[in-house]
């Protein structure tokens, strides 16, 4: 009886510290799991379980584009079911455009214009990466959307990357795919987009 006294705090102890170890097992299984599942885009993680709004105000390098869609009182359509695809440029994308086009799209006075261009970088539907460049397959080289906006944008390949190229021959590079979100897909990218007049 005494061996068994002895034997019980023994063998919970060693009971326990085979479930901690399980649960570390598990935890690390997890969040290799997780890890696979998201991308780090402007220095934060991307959750593929919460949407798009959500997401891109983690991101150091799209503070522009979260600006933006506040201006443009896009948020609560971005936070929808969707599905959407969103082209998303970067902060260096907006820097890009003329001086002082920012600060004008920003104007209040300005909301219908802003709303035109920001939706011009949308899609109605999840496009995957591969979505478009089979898309662009079939179109033998050239693949042509209707975004979100009403207008046309076309994607192709330029090498191995996704390229988007607007009214007036802008192009713009797809510089990481497939950033899932709960409501659909970001993929960034280097320039912005502009619709014709």
């Amino acid at each position: 009886m005494k061996r068994m006294k002895h034997l019980c705090p023994m063998a919970l102890a060693l009971f326990m510290a085979i479930g901690v170890t399980s649960f570390a097992q598990q935890s690390m299984k997890d969040k290799v799991k997780m890890e696979k599942n998201t991308k780090m885009v402007g220095g934060a993680l991307m959750y593929p379980s919460r949407d798009i709004v959500a997401n891109a105000v983690n991101s150091k390098d799209h503070t522009t584009l979260v600006a933006a869609v506040k201006a443009a009182g896009l948020v609560e359509t971005l936070q929808g079911p969707g599905p959407f695809t969103v082209f998303a440029p970067t902060n260096t994308a907006f820097d890009k455009l003329p001086a002082g086009t920012v600060q004008t799209l920003l104007k209040p006075e300005n909301k219908s214009q802003l709303q035109g261009v920001l939706t011009y970088h949308v899609l109605a539907g999840s496009y995957s990466s591969g979505d478009l460049a089979k898309a662009i397959r079939k179109g033998k080289g050239t693949a042509v959307f209707t975004t979100v906006n009403g207008s046309e944008l076309s994607a192709m390949m330029a090498g191995d990357a996704i390229v988007l190229q607007d009214a007036a021959g802008h192009v713009s590079e797809v510089t990481i795919a497939d950033v899932n979100q709960s409501n659909g897909v970001i993929h960034v990218v280097d320039t912005v987009v502009l619709p014709g007049k």
